[in-house]
């Protein structure tokens, strides 16, 4: 399994998969044919069907600058490795210098076939998550210390500046206010919603209102382009910063015990993607949200010296309960039901913690089911209900209040 550092990323929105991975892959083609003077991208499957509401050819032309860039969004061609695949081209003049074929496989992450070299190291010889706790079990030893034993101590370092890369995305997000672009008029709400005290609010009510002002502000600056971190993918952006922060300030968590989540998150992410998917292109939004919740779920439980069949119950049931939700973002934008969903799952992560509190013990399902079931069940899923902006609320929507 790969180094977390994979799963967690500094980078602009709306979209891990369609503005992050592209902007990447043809980064890479400049960098490898400097005497290139022009390119052209080919952008298939949901690439094609929603990359214009997610910018993907803005983060293409922006990677390829100064040099001009056609992009062409193939809405034909089918049988392809993966539904976010791209082929990449340079030229100089009439002659064509190179082209790459790269498949964006969520959260960032890029895969170019027969260069394994692209992709990031195996650092962990444990692939399911019955494996980790056994490892931890026999060594009385906790999943964050596993998480550094395998990772190095440095790894402290790269999730102190994701930990402060997330807090700033949050205040970034209250700090602002008006529409999102995109042409849907969606009004950003963080602000109001972490301002505009209840007139007789109780203390579930503030929690509530604080941890999803959290996750609208991170998630509305991702549909606003802004930099934010992948956890594990930018359309789901705002769940893990909103639970670990309203946590952090609520219990007095220090810098170093939310890094300590981080690494568990970090670890329960990286298990879905290698078993699984985290992308919704691939297994609908289960795959983003479902699997945000999960890490948060866990983390929280880390953050909280739970026990580590505690941390599976948690990150088992905050899954088991997104299971089958559909990628279906109005007009391609990640914004409805996006940024909602975002602080739906934040909740529903604290939830799963609560459980985890006093009902392991009843726990039929193991994590790694979980995680095959919602594998399947997303390549179930009609195509239409896969990132493809067909189905669903998309077709639904007619542009009305």
């Amino acid at each position: 399994m790969k180094s977390i550092r994979a799963l967690y990323s500094i980078g602009k929105g709306p979209s891990s998969s369609h503005t992050m991975g592209p902007y990447r892959a043809a980064a890479l083609l400049r960098r490898e044919n400097p005497e290139a003077d022009r390119f052209r991208v080919t952008l298939y499957g949901s690439l094609a069907k929603t990359g214009k509401g997610h910018l993907t050819d803005q983060a293409v032309q922006e990677a390829l600058a100064p040099f001009p860039a056609e992009v062409i969004f193939d809405l034909e061609t089918g049988d392809l490795p993966h539904p976010n695949t791209m082929d990449l081209e340079a030229w100089r003049g009439d002659a064509l210098l190179a082209r790459l074929r790269v498949l964006s496989v969520g959260g960032g992450a890029i895969s170019i076939p027969g260069r394994p070299e692209t992709e990031a190291a195996e650092v962990y010889p444990e692939n399911s998550f019955g494996e980790i706790a056994a490892l931890c079990k026999s060594r009385k030893m906790r999943l964050s210390q596993y998480v550094e034993e395998r990772e190095g101590e440095r790894i402290w370092d790269f999730l102190f500046e994701i930990w402060s890369a997330m807090k700033r995305s949050i205040i970034a997000g209250l700090s602002v206010t008006g529409t999102l672009p995109g042409g849907l008029e969606v009004e950003r709400k963080a602000q109001m919603i972490h301002d505009q005290r209840h007139i007789d609010e109780s203390a579930q009510t503030r929690e509530n209102r604080i941890v999803c002002s959290y996750a609208f502000a991170v998630a509305e600056e991702n549909a606003a382009g802004g930099t934010i971190v992948t956890a594990p993918t930018c359309g789901s952006c705002g769940v893990m910063p909103a639970a670990l922060r309203y946590m952090q300030k609520q219990k007095n968590f220090s810098d170093r015990d939310v890094l300590r989540a981080l690494a568990v998150g970090g670890l329960i992410g990286n298990l879905v993607k290698t078993n699984a998917s985290i992308s919704g292109a691939q297994c609908g939004c289960q795959a983003e949200i479902g699997t945000a919740c999960s890490m948060t779920a866990a983390a929280l439980g880390e953050l909280f010296e739970m026990g580590i069949d505690q941390i599976e119950y948690a990150a088992e049931v905050a899954m088991e309960h997104h299971l089958g939700l559909t990628c279906d973002p109005i007009r391609g934008l990640v914004q409805i039901p996006c940024i909602e969903r975002n602080a739906v799952a934040a909740m529903r992560a604290i939830n799963a913690l609560s459980l985890a509190n006093f009902m392991t013990h009843t726990g039929k399902i193991r994590f790694d089911t979980v995680v095959q079931t919602m594998y399947e069940t997303g390549r179930d899923l009609l195509g239409r209900y896969r990132e493809t902006a067909e189905g669903g609320l998309a077709k639904h929507y007619t542009g009305g209040e």
